[in-house]
């Protein structure tokens, strides 16, 4: 096994490009000792509220919590939460040139939180794919921003801004010379949404979780047998270097053409999964464009899992926390 804390001081030479759903993360926060006399609901007394980046936004903010830098493309609305979303972005130092305003709501996703208990969750959004002159000013920006980047990751929370078209305008420019200077390419990570498998062909990365995986891949993982089956099937599908599934308090489950390797949980507690995706692709990117093997990036995506899970929000794991989970 590498030497884990060699790459990860690595992680802050590398620029990743992050392309997708830009979401701000609503929190209202309070208590409930009652029942509502007008329906069988609780009656929560609002104490405070909070709010986290979501989406490819939180992408972002996971790389440079873990000492990347970070670029992202999206859009929002010329609304108080895309003005909310875009100075949390620039405060964490995120590169919000690629930000497209759009004429629809900034997608929110508000949940009311009593007793570290998610009562209700309600959205606000708009998920009509991105088309027309809008797309074409994205793609465009794409293309220029592509070669100044180490690897892209593609969020896809299926709220208008992956389309066919847009992935496969990343895989062209992507073909072409990195910043690294190798030949073969950026490397192309994807966070999957069902219903849009068939768009991510071509992409080094897909890291689904187990109901994705099995919906992608049309079995069923119900055992260790159906897991390997719906792994090797994506591979074969998508034609992608490697597929990494992961699979809550089972841990990881890696894919790559020389066979499988599953990686058990490091997380000792689990009060929020919320935004664990998100930690998993940045922490996985990040180490393998640092120099790390793909079995070496999952073990520390692994370890970058462990971390956020064991806090409510959405949370993001620090390179110090990440070795120290190593320890």
């Amino acid at each position: 096994m590498m030497n884990c804390h060699k790459i990860i001081e690595k992680f802050g030479k590398s620029r990743i490009l992050v392309i997708g759903d830009l979401i701000l993360d609503h929190y209202i926060w309070g208590n409930v000792r009652r029942i509502s006399p007008e329906a069988p609901v609780p009656v929560v007394e609002v104490t405070r509220e909070s709010f986290m980046l979501g989406g490819a936004a939180n992408v972002a903010h996971n790389i440079i919590a873990m000492g990347g830098k970070a670029s992202v493309i999206g859009i929002m609305g010329s609304d108080i939460a895309g003005k909310t979303l875009l100075d949390m972005l620039t405060e964490k130092g995120v590169d919000c040139s690629g930000i497209f305003t759009e004429n629809r709501p900034t997608t929110v996703k508000t949940r009311v939180i009593a007793h570290n208990q998610q009562v209700v969750r309600f959205d606000r959004e708009d998920s009509q794919y991105v088309g027309g002159s809008l797309l074409k000013g994205i793609m465009s920006y794409i293309k220029s921003a592509s070669p100044d980047h180490d690897a892209v990751i593609v969020s896809d929370y299926k709220k208008g801004m992956v389309s066919r078209n847009l992935i496969r305008g990343i895989l062209g420019d992507s073909k072409k010379t990195g910043r690294s200077g190798t030949q073969a390419g950026l490397f192309v990570a994807v966070d999957p949404k069902i219903g849009h498998f068939d768009m991510y062909k071509g992409i080094s990365l897909i890291t689904p979780n187990i109901m994705e995986a099995s919906s992608g891949s049309g079995i069923e993982i119900r055992d260790e047998k159906t897991l390997l089956r719906a792994g090797e099937t994506l591979m074969k599908k998508l034609g992608c270097e490697s597929v990494l599934i992961t699979r809550g308090e089972q841990g990881m489950s890696l894919f790559e053409r020389r066979g499988a390797t599953h990686i058990p949980t490091v997380a000792r507690k689990v009060y929020d999964v919320t935004g664990a995706g998100d930690t998993v692709i940045s922490a996985f990117t990040l180490a393998y464009v640092s120099g790390a093997s793909m079995k070496e990036a999952a073990v520390i995506a692994n370890h970058a899992a462990g971390v956020v899970v064991g806090e409510v929000g959405t949370a993001v794991a620090s390179p110090d926390q990440i070795m120290e989970s190593f320890r």
